[in-house]
Order: C-alpha cells, then structure tokens, then sequence
C-alpha cells in the first residue's frame, strides 16, 4: 500500500507540474505526459514494483474515452457524415493497415504480427492533431474538415481493432492470456461453455447493453436525479462505465466495444450532458495517468542500442503515412495547403497506439521486445508532430497561395472593389451590388469564387493582395476599396499599399480585434469595421429590451455606447504603440479608464432607472 499510495503521489504531482508547462510550449497535454513519464521512469528511475497495478487502474481512462467519443456521435450525424467517414476514413485505415502489414510480411515478419503493426501505426493523434489545429485555426479549412472525418473515423475504428485483435493471437497464446485475466467464478463457468454457448453469451451481453442504455438507464437516471445530490448523479455515471466494462470483461470482449455501444446508444439521451461533466473529470485524470505510465514504462534499450535503426523506422512510418494520406488527398479533390495539412497533420501514430500495443501485449500477440520498439515508435513519432507543422507553414510561405489555377483575366471594372468574399464580405457585396452600385470582387479561395458564380454573383480568382490584380481590377479608377479578408497581417497589407498609391481612395476595412484596428489607422483605412462588435452590440441591446429598459431606451443606450467607444478608439488609437503589450502601456491604460468613466456617466444620465452603483463594463479587447 505505502508504494502503492508513493507511485500515485508521484504521478499526480508530476501532471500538475509538466503538463502545464508543456502546453505552454505548445506540445500539448498528451505529449506532456508522455515526456514527464520518460522523465520519471527511464530517465531519473523512480518508478517501482507498484506501477504495474497503477497502470491497470489508468487503463479506466482508455475505457471511459472509448464511452463519450460514443455519447458524441449520434447515429444521424454519423449518418450525414458517411461519405466521409466510409471513404476519407475508410480508405485511409485501411491503406495504411495494408501497407504497413505488406511491407512488414516482406520483410520476414509473421501475418498475425504484420496485421496488429498495421493496425497499430493506422491512427494517429486524435489529441494533438485537433488541438493544434484549434491553436492554428485551422479547423475550419477543408483540410482540417478532412483530418477530422478522418480521425473521428480512426477514433471509431479502434473498437472494431480492440474486438478483432484477439483473433491474430495463437490458440496456444490465447489460452495464456486467458489464464492471465481469470474473472473468478462466473468466468470460470462461461469459459467452460459451448461454443454455441460462448457465442450466446456474448450476444446477449451486446443487447443487455443495447436495450439496457435504451431503457432501463432513462428511468433509473430519474430515479436518481430525484434524490437532487451531485455526487449519486456521478455514481450513477460511473457505475454505467464500470458495470457494463465488467460484463464485457465477463464474456471475453473488449471493456472498450461495451461503453462505446452504450455512449451511442445514449448519444440522444436528455441525460447526455449530466453524463459528459460526470465522467469527464475521472477520463482526464485516469487517461492522463494512462499515458504517464506508458512513458514510465518505455524500455529505450533498442534505442540506445540501434538508434538509426529506431529512428529510421520512425522516419519511414511518417513517409508511408504521409504517402498515403496524400494520393488519398488527390483522389478527393483537396487542394494545395489544404492537401499538405491533411498529409502532414496525420502523419504520426497516435495515442490509441498505446492502447492497441498495451492490449496486443495481454493477449501475448506481440512479443515484448517488439512490443517496446513499437511503443518508441509510436511515441518518437508523435514528439516530431510540431515539426510536421512547421513544415506545413514553410511550405505555405513557399507556396504563397491556394492558387491551383492563374488568376482570372477581368473583364470589367468597377467603382467599388471588395477584396475577399468569405462570410463577412459576401454580405457587404450582396447589400452594395443590390442597392445597384457595380462591384469588382477579387478572392484567392477558388471554391468560394466558383460558389458565388453558381448564385449569379460575379467575382474573380486571384490574391487580392497583389499589385498586378489590383491594377487589372481598376485601383487607379476606384472609388472605395472594401478589405474583407480573414488573414490578418494581409488585410493591413493591402490598406497600406492601396494607400500609398491611391492617397484619395476610400479605404473601409474588416478588424479582427482593437489591436488590428489600431494597425489599420496607421496603415491609412478610413473606416474600420471590428467583425463582432455591431453584432455584440445588437445582442447587448436584447439585454437591455429584457432586462426592464423599452425599445427605444435600449436603442439609446445603443446609439450612445456606438458613438462613445468609437470616438474613444481614435483617441486610443494616438496613444496606441506597437509592439507593446496594451496592459503596459500606462498612458493607453490611464486613457481607457477616464473612457470608461465617461461612457457610464453618459449612459447613466441617459437613464436615471439604472441603479448608480451598478457594476461599469470592463474597456476590453474585442
């Protein structure tokens, strides 16, 4: 017990100091983990006997991850999905698998083996990829559509990997394995069944799960949720996880396939959300301590002893993934950047490696040797993943644009040129162009350009920010220059170009934030459009209406917040200095404050009904 209670301090010690630290740098929490457990273990060797029976404990983690992937996928968005999940997916599955187990059988290596390697190296990380992609804003690209549909896919494969990998064990091995996880009397009873008997078991265990999450779980999650205690509504949680792992435990299937069936088959369940913030915590803290124990748990004895070997290896995976990845982003259609995202953001192994290897191993399919360098495989691949990514952004800067095709010859000139057509500049061109007035739209995103001609909108591809395009689309002529890109450092660009050309063009641009604002005005826009402030405006506005003010009070207090902080950011914007940080820039901070002062006063005078000591608005960033 005492070495027992000494490992988990030390785990838990070691998450709370270095993953923080890693997700400062960037690395993200698995990677985290997975370096302060090589720390821990091989590195300085304060791991002991009891890590064994902790990592047991940790593979819940695996177990209740398996469970809300399940709660998130309805069976109708899997539905609306399943283009790209069938054939994305799909295909990318089961290429890699193929040719990682051809190329592996080639060499001299077991089928049975060459399949679980596949299997193994097929995925990739689900945790890094998507959180990098978050950071990098990324998701919304065509590219990071794809690699989700993609991971999501591997994230559901793993089930069908986890049931059927057991079949790639020796009978001779599986017996061994079964001695290894004895689950005492009703095992006992179950394993001394039938064949018909054994199958039987097993089917009726899947629909106990099935109809038991369908119609027993609602009506005892009432039950419960009458006794109005947070803690038996996170029993009750647990107890669903733990109890249907057990059962399956019980027939000889995967812990992992039964909470997963049961998380879809409550995914449209009221009670979705109460079991989401239930389990969470417990998934992080036991999937956290899962992959500690993993890198604890590393051998680097191949590695020290062949490290061009292991390293090779490591190198050749990535090579074979990204190959694949990309004939697969030809053959869908993807293009330029967001092909090299899909190709290089997916090609490390991933996190369900661990666990494939970790259940392989159980069930004595891999030997322990191959077991260990596959895990430094695994692991060294996902620790090159932010290269990958630096990669990903040389190449953009090499490459420039998302140009697969010259840009468009213009026809026509107009007026009124709109640089960047997205969801923001679409409605500006939709309100000008049926007012009446002729515009010139330029965007460098050719699938927007193609969409907006299906709807009768004329528009041109190029990049917006280049002099030649702006000159064929009539600079030299035009009236007002509307800037409605999404790329920050372009939009400021271009207001500084077309400003040193043009000194009496009109120049009206999209903000990201007050910051960019303030690079604008000194880049020479006359008029700056922050992209959420009217729209938080007009929700503020709501606020008021049912809060107690009238319509015509809350469009005061409206018009007079509109007028004040927009007078009050040309004031700023003269104290505003760049490369400093606005919270030490005292003059900028003394500023804001008398603005905020101020813009209370006015809208208290305005209406004496809200109460004097009622809390100001904070002058923040947008």
């Amino acid at each position: 017990m005492d070495s027992f209670l000494y490992q988990a301090t030390l785990y838990l010690v070691a998450m709370v100091i270095a993953v923080p630290v890693a997700a400062r740098l960037g690395l993200g929490s698995v990677l985290g983990y997975l370096l302060i457990g090589l720390l821990i273990g091989p590195v300085i060797g304060l791991t002991g006997s009891a890590m064994s029976d902790l990592q047991h404990i940790a593979e819940f983690g695996v177990v209740m991850m398996l469970f809300l992937i399940g709660l998130e996928l309805e069976p109708r968005a899997l539905w609306a999905m399943r283009g790209k999940l069938v054939g994305l997916g799909g295909l990318q599955v089961l290429g890699t698998l193929a040719a990682i187990a051809a190329i592996l059988i080639l060499s001299g290596q077991g089928w049975r083996i060459s399949i679980a390697l596949g299997m193994i190296f097929a995925l990739s990380s689900t945790a890094i990829v998507l959180q990098t992609m978050t950071e990098k804003r990324l998701m919304q690209t065509a590219g990071g559509r794809a690699s989700f549909a993609v991971l999501l896919t591997q994230d559901i494969a793993v089930i069908p990997m986890l049931a059927l990998m057991p079949l790639l064990a020796l009978p001779g091995a599986r017996l061994v394995a079964k001695g290894d996880n004895e689950a005492g009397a009703v095992g006992d009873f179950l394993q001394s069944l039938p064949g018909w008997g054994a199958a039987l078991s097993t089917f009726v265990a899947v629909a106990a799960v099935v109809l038991g999450g369908h119609y027993l779980v609602r009506p005892l999650f009432r039950y419960v949720h009458a006794a109005k205690l947070r803690e038996i509504n996170t029993a009750m949680a647990l107890m669903i996880v733990v109890g249907i792992a057990s059962l399956m435990n019980l027939v000889g299937l995967s812990p992992a396939l039964g909470t997963f069936l049961a998380g879809v088959v409550l995914a449209d369940s009221e009670f979705k959300h109460e079991l989401e913030s239930s389990i969470e915590p417990f998934k992080g803290l036991f999937l956290g301590m899962f992959f500690i124990t993993v890198g604890a748990g590393m051998n680097f004895a191949p590695l020290i002893a062949a490290p061009a070997n292991i390293i090779g290896l490591v190198l050749a995976l990535v090579a074979l993934k990204a190959a694949v990845l990309y004939i697969l982003g030809v053959t869908f259609g993807l293009q330029s950047r967001d092909r090299w995202l899909f190709t290089l953001g997916l090609a490390q192994a991933g996190e369900f490696g661990f666990v494939l290897i970790s259940f392989a191993l159980s069930q004595r399919i891999l030997p322990e040797s191959t077991a260990q360098k596959a895990l430094l495989i695994v692991a060294l691949s996902m620790l090159i993943t932010p290269i990958l990514f630096i990669a990903l952004d040389w190449l953009g800067r090499l490459q420039k644009t998302t140009e697969t095709a010259p840009p468009d010859t213009i026809e026509a000139q107009g007026p009124i040129i709109i640089a960047g057509v997205g969801r923001f500049g679409q409605v500006v061109n939709r309100m000008v162009t049926m007012s009446g007035f002729k515009t010139t739209v330029l965007d460098n995103d050719l699938k927007t350009i193609q969409l907006m001609r299906k709807f009768g909108f004329k528009a041109y591809f190029g990049d917006p920010t280049r002099p030649d395009l702006l000159a064929s689309a009539g600079l030299a002529q035009a009236s007002v220059l509307v800037i409605c890109l999404d790329d920050y450092a372009a939009s400021t660009r271009l207001a500084a170009y077309a400003r040193s050309v043009r000194p009496d063009l009109h120049i009206i641009a999209r903000a990201r934030d007050r910051v960019h604002v303030f690079e604008l005005y000194r880049a020479g826009a006359d008029d700056i459009v922050r992209e959420l402030f009217d729209s938080s405006l007009r929700a503020a506005r709501y606020v008021l209406e049912n809060i107690g003010l009238t319509e015509f009070e809350a469009a005061e207090a409206h018009r007079i917040f509109y007028k004040l902080d927009r007078e009050g950011l040309r004031d700023l914007a003269q104290v505003w200095k760049p490369g400093v940080p606005i919270e030490e820039n005292a003059q900028y901070m003394e500023l804001s404050r008398t603005l905020n002062r101020d813009m209370e006063n006015a809208l208290l005078v305005r209406d004496r009904s809200i109460p004097v000591g009622a809390p100001s608005s904070l002058h923040e960033p947008d």
